[in-house]
């Protein structure tokens, strides 16, 4: 699988750049949840990073993605289906 250098902005990771595995078409996941382990048998803090442009073209066109942290979202539960009403 291939794999793209990506920043992130914001949250634990400010400032890193990682190797993100990209899909079939090229592009990394949307979200980036990143599980924080506690000691104490807690469960972990999630850590939630939405993918957004990194530069955008003359066109209008991303070229290059990174994510930034949203400390107020929640990890992704799964597709959104059309017919869902969530």
């Amino acid at each position: 699988m291939r794999s793209e250098n990506t920043p992130f902005v914001g949250g634990p990771l400010d400032g890193r750049v990682l190797p993100v595995l990209v899909g079939m078409t090229g592009q990394p996941p949307k979200t980036y949840v990143v599980p924080e382990p506690h000691d104490d048998g807690r469960p972990p803090t999630r850590h939630v990073y939405r993918r957004t442009p990194a530069r955008v073209s003359r066109l209008g066109l991303p070229s290059g993605w990174k994510y930034e942290y949203d400390p107020t979202a929640a990890p992704p539960t799964g597709p959104k289906w059309p017919w869902r009403k969530n």
